[in-house]
């Protein structure tokens, strides 16, 4: 018989190991290597470019790790356990899918396009939760991360930017925009994507099965919604429109872009 008390077996939360939630030392170390190369970049120590490429990569996979504990989280709370029993809750990027398409191909188009691209995914159990609003809020999770942290970012940013420090807040305003790119591409209504996810289970079955066939194809229609000329601006107007909007100044991302490029410079 399981039992829950500290040092007699594993310990038991809602009957998962509490190892399962313990955060993972892949995670610890990118936390540590995002303190780490900000602290350098601020002080500018050795090449202030690789410094900031540091602390823009370490920070956006940070984000992309907390993106994919909020849906496994909140898939836990509604009524998913094998997210636990998989290591969604440890907040290992490996955990996430495939490590090149997870993490690789979204850190290369950070480095060269400066978007956000969503990365990595956790496989729900749908049938353990119920309820349709419970469905769309495990979706929402992800992109609610993203969008706290492009708020937190932005005040940090306002409150703290000066001319002393440039470059580390080039950095800060990259990551903000980042993950501002990132918020608003998960929410678009994309089958495959945290939007199209959003408001599937509302839709009627018939529908529902059409979505679930375009769902594996989800990112190569966003790369061809991107693609188009006409769709790819509209995207990136909204973009720039709201960081106006959010007081997030364009030369320093500008700036921040440029730095991380350490190979062109």
């Amino acid at each position: 018989m399981p039992n829950d008390r500290p040092g007699y077996g594993e310990p038991l939360l809602l009957g998962v190991p509490r190892a399962a939630f313990r955060p993972s030392p892949v995670f610890l170390a990118l936390v540590a290597l995002f303190v780490t190369t900000g602290a350098l970049t601020w002080h500018r120590v050795g090449n202030v470019r690789l410094d900031v490429f540091g602390f823009v990569v370490s920070g956006w996979l940070v984000s992309l790790c907390l993106h994919e504990y909020a849906h496994a989280l909140v898939a836990f709370r509604a009524g998913d356990r094998s997210v636990a029993h998989r290591g969604y809750l440890t907040l290992n990027p490996l955990k996430y899918s495939h490590p090149l398409l997870s993490i690789a191909l979204p850190v290369v188009v950070v480095l060269l396009g400066g978007i956000g691209l969503p990365g990595g995914a956790v496989w729900v159990d749908r049938h353990r939760i119920p309820g349709r609003l419970r469905h769309t809020l495990v979706s929402l999770a992800g992109p609610a991360t993203n969008v706290l942290f492009t708020v937190v970012l932005v005040v940090a940013l306002r409150l703290g930017a000066d001319d002393a420090y440039p470059e580390f807040w080039a950095g800060v305003a990259l990551l903000a925009f980042l993950q501002l790119t990132a918020s608003l591409l998960n929410l678009l209504p994309v089958p495959g994507l945290d939007g199209g996810n959003m408001i599937q289970p509302w839709l009627s079955p018939q529908w529902q099965r059409g979505y679930d066939l375009m769902a594996p194809f989800g990112f190569l229609l966003l790369f061809g919604l991107l693609w188009n000329p006409r769709v790819g601006g509209w995207f990136f107007d909204a973009v720039f429109a709201l960081a106006d909007l959010l007081g997030l100044p364009a030369p320093f991302y500008a700036y921040g872009l440029e730095l991380i490029r350490f190979w062109q410079g």
